[in-house]
């Protein structure tokens, strides 16, 4: 710890889930997507490592920004340009939120959500304050009014995969004129409603979603946030003082082409959809409880969680476990193709049994 500042030595960093390298792993544990990426962003991709990398590529991402918001933009909803911004991936985009609105400012986000919250406000300072959720595992819109700080929640929320309604997110900006909220929209593509609509009439709302999750790119690390004018300035600016260049060519016409093969964007969500419920339903017969769930993974509360995720492990297949009180009883299981489930179900039924 030689040449460590203070702030180092006091980090808790992030874990992340485990990224093995052996094979037949059936990977449950990191909410990736099993299905491949569309076909388009490969051909794109192909076609620009043939020709051109030896220079930077565009600092603001244009074409990419100008593909979300031809996907995004509706007869009755409109986004340009200038309201998004682009970073390596979801976490960078928030990283640099933490930076341009909290720091030095108090922080509200619930006791039991993404643990890279906490780990963001140790790097910078920020005083937060988490909220409790109710006894079914929900925010409640109560906790949330006339705060005295910003705000911060996943929507639908990670570990639990429950999502929030659209009116209880416009009643929490309505009464908290003076702060900003933040909705992080990883996994709203699998069923929730985004907030999207509302970024217009609210000059509080930031929403910053990502790649990694509907579209098959985690690899590729590209995420980004959509705002009011000033919102993105002020990520920019940021940016700009951090690192000018922060998406690489590749992933800028990955990220670019994605956007533009929505039917194969619609057809890998919908089956993830369709195997999450087809998995809940076969827990629910084994009378295992699920949370509701509007993400690519689910919550599941199981006797001897810790137990049963070693176990699960030494079969080789990884769920997520997390060692920490209100949850200590329960596995995330991402949602992987309709194989995969069927062998975890029948797992769980050999575990369960002995």
């Amino acid at each position: 710890m030689k040449f460590w500042s203070d702030t180092t030595k006091k980090l808790k960093p992030y874990i992340p889930g485990e990224q093995l390298n052996e094979t037949e792993i059936v990977k449950l544990n990191t909410n990736e997507n099993p299905f491949s990426p569309s076909p388009l962003v490969i051909q794109e991709i192909k076609k620009l490592v043939e020709t051109d990398l030896k220079k930077y590529p565009d600092p603001q991402s244009n074409e990419l920004k100008d593909s979300i918001a031809k996907f995004y933009t509706t007869d009755s909803f409109k986004i340009d340009n200038k309201n998004i911004f682009i970073g390596n991936g979801s976490d960078e985009v928030l990283a640099h939120v933490f930076m341009a609105f909290f720091s030095g400012k108090k922080l509200y986000f619930p006791n039991i959500t993404y643990s890279f919250y906490p780990v963001y406000c140790g790097l910078y300072g920020i005083d937060y304050n988490p909220v409790p959720l109710n006894e079914k595992f929900e925010i409640e819109k109560n906790n949330y009014e006339n705060l005295d700080g910003n705000i911060i929640f996943p929507n639908p929320n990670a570990p639990t995969g429950i999502d929030m309604p659209l009116d209880i997110i416009e009643e929490i900006l309505i009464k908290n004129p003076d702060n900003l909220v933040v909705v992080d929209e990883a996994y709203i593509d699998f069923g929730g409603q985004s907030a999207l609509g509302l970024i217009n009439k609210y000059k509080n709302l930031l929403i910053v979603q990502t790649f990694s999750k509907s579209r098959s790119l985690a690899g590729m690390r590209i995420g980004f946030a959509m705002g009011d004018n000033n919102l993105i300035e002020g990520l920019t600016r940021v940016k700009d003082s951090f690192n000018s260049y922060p998406l690489d060519k590749v992933a800028q016409i990955a990220g670019k082409a994605s956007m533009e093969d929505k039917k194969y964007f619609e057809y890998t969500s919908n089956k993830i959809i369709e195997n999450r419920e087809w998995t809940i339903s076969q827990l629910k017969i084994r009378k295992i409880e699920t949370l509701p769930s509007m993400a690519n993974f689910i919550f599941v509360k199981v006797d001897k969680a810790e137990s049963i995720y070693k176990k699960l492990k030494e079969r080789k297949i990884l769920v997520r476990y997390f060692n920490q009180p209100l949850i200590n009883n329960f596995l995330r299981i991402s949602i992987g193709t309709k194989k995969e489930m069927e062998i975890l179900i029948k797992n769980i039924d050999e575990i369960m049994g002995e």
